[in-house]
């Protein structure tokens, strides 16, 4: 225990390592007299899992799919399978950013890096979204030329060839499917599996319906409807990976309901200095002043605070600062009722 002129601090950071005391800190108020307390709590975090052998496969099935599309596309005349390989290599690189964003996620903390380098992930996720979006106007821009100019095109070749690609894609999908809800580079590596196999099917149905029909300038026009749906699937993805990047309230998260919580805590009467922010893809951080003018149970609200903050938000790193206010009064026991008001429901 520290004594110290100044607020009551009280940390609990998940056993995670601190740097100088500085960042990360609300401004102090001033003129409030008090004892000043550090309490480090058990915490709680989402180590992010480990996807290595799930990038591994990825990579090498797509980088190899590539490669075959990207030929017999060229042979079969076909523009709609050679985007659909040029998607496909601008995802074989996005797999690979994420696969280095979620990698150096797990490198542990310096005294230099006192958080790691936790938040590669989150540029490794703006990283993909940027690769989806130029995906979507190189194709655009060369089925636009195309429109015009449709040539024969081996529609047999096509559908065998992007038959594959949905199972090769499809099945990448499935290996990263377990880890998208929680950890926003993980959603977008699945994205853009998904993604790719849905293309492949539009690729399947659009040289199906040429083989019958002779319109050869559906295949321009399918590569159009498959860069609006690149274009539609992956815009979220990158607004959520920008609002990170930015430091911006993770999605999923109310401030309003945050501070509602905090002053549903014994005796809080008013908080304010409320910073939340994304620390990786799968961390969330936490700064707040919460002032209390009565002294002592400071303990109890701190395991009340991050108990609340982890249940109900999933916030694991909190760094909460006690404040007097104008008024020093001694605190009062917990109450039933007003116990069973901050435990988490």
């Amino acid at each position: 225990m520290h004594v110290h002129a100044g607020p009551v601090h009280a940390h609990s950071h998940d056993g995670h390592h601190h740097g100088d005391g500085q960042g990360g800190h609300a401004p102090h108020g001033s003129g409030q007299g008090a004892s000043g307390r550090h309490d480090h709590g058990p915490g709680h975090s989402h180590a992010p899992a480990n996807f290595d052998k799930a990038f591994a496969i990825g990579i090498s099935l797509n980088a190899t799919f590539v490669l075959v599309e990207a030929l017999y596309g060229y042979r079969a005349n076909s523009l709609a399978l050679v985007a659909d390989a040029g998607h496909n290599l601008g995802d074989v690189l996005g797999l690979v950013l994420a696969w280095a964003g979620s990698t150096l996620a797990r490198r542990r903390p310096t005294t230099r890096r006192t958080y790691g380098l936790r938040r590669f992930s989150i540029l490794a996720s703006l990283g993909n979204a940027g690769l989806l979006l130029v995906s979507v106007g190189a194709i655009a821009v060369e089925a636009v030329q195309r429109v015009g100019r449709p040539g024969e095109i081996a529609t047999g070749t096509v559908m065998v060839v992007a038959t594959i690609g949905i199972l090769i894609n499809g099945g990448t999908a499935l290996l990263f499917a377990r880890g998208r809800a929680g950890d926003i580079n993980i959603r977008g590596a699945y994205l853009h599996m998904l993604g790719d196999a849905a293309i492949s099917a539009g690729v399947v149905l659009a040289a199906l319906v040429i083989s019958i029909t002779g319109f050869a300038w559906l295949d321009p026009v399918s590569s159009l409807v498959i860069a609006a749906f690149i274009l539609w699937s992956s815009w979220q993805l990158a607004l959520d990976s920008f609002n990170l990047a930015v430091d911006a309230v993770p999605r999923g998260i109310d401030p309003t309901a945050v501070r509602a919580r905090l002053l549903a805590l014994n005796e809080v009467t008013d908080v304010h200095y409320l910073h939340i922010w994304a620390l990786s893809t799968t961390e969330v951080a936490l700064t707040a002043h919460l002032v209390r003018p009565c002294e002592g149970g400071e303990d109890a609200v701190l395991n009340s605070a991050n108990e609340a903050l982890r249940h109900d938000f999933g916030i694991g790193h909190a760094t909460l600062q006690f404040e007097r206010g104008q008024q020093r009064l001694p605190c009062q026991q917990h109450t039933p009722a007003r116990a069973a008001a901050i435990e988490p429901g």
